[in-house]
């Protein structure tokens, strides 16, 4: 079993099809992520997220279904 460490900084990263995610700043963000401009600890990145990404749907989802 894993514990997070409580002291661990976290950064919101996006990826093409706008969907949200945190990564410890200790790490390089993975191919196909780009950073959004917050980091803290998990739960102030995961507050940023909640607030942030209301339509879970894929971006080529909500295109998709725009363009019909």
């Amino acid at each position: 079993m894993s514990i997070d460490n409580p002291n661990t900084e976290f950064t919101v990263v996006i990826n093409d099809q706008e969907q949200y995610s945190i990564w410890p700043t200790y790490h390089s963000v993975p191919a196909g992520w780009q950073e959004v401009g917050v980091t803290g600890n998990k739960e102030h990145c995961l507050a940023h997220i909640k607030t942030t990404w209301t339509d879970m749907r894929p971006k080529s989802l909500k295109d998709a279904l725009l363009s019909e």
